[in-house]
């Protein structure tokens, strides 16, 4: 059953400019696997802008409860590339309290927009 659903939209260049000027804001709010591609590489801006919508939209999905921490939520690719949430910690704790058991992700950028929908089920 669908507990929660949410959605956002990042601006690209608004979040790359964002990463720019602040240049700790990718470690605060990425985990070392999520600010790389499974090559080793640094991911792109339009990438890195769809994972801050999915942890967003996370917290939409979970009826936006403070508290929740960034690495909490965490965007991992299965060897195909599917992106996948993984979440532990205050996120994980959120989920436990309303019953979810399931996520799941799309991510998409396109024309300077990136977007991720999340749903939570039980």
């Amino acid at each position: 059953m669908v507990v929660g659903v949410g959605i956002d939209v990042v601006r690209v260049a608004r979040f790359a400019q964002a990463l720019g000027r602040t240049p700790l804001l990718a470690d605060r709010l990425f985990t070392e696997a999520e600010r790389r591609t499974p090559a080793g590489n640094e991911r792109t801006a339009e990438s890195l802008a769809a994972r801050f919508a999915a942890k967003e939209a996370v917290a939409k999905a979970l009826g936006a409860p403070r508290g929740l921490h960034w690495h909490d939520c965490e965007v991992v690719a299965d060897p195909d590339g599917r992106p996948w949430l993984t979440v532990s910690g205050t996120v994980a704790a959120a989920a436990d309290e309303r019953g979810i058991r399931r996520w799941h992700l799309s991510l998409s950028h396109d024309g300077g927009l990136a977007t991720a929908l999340v749903v939570a089920e039980s």
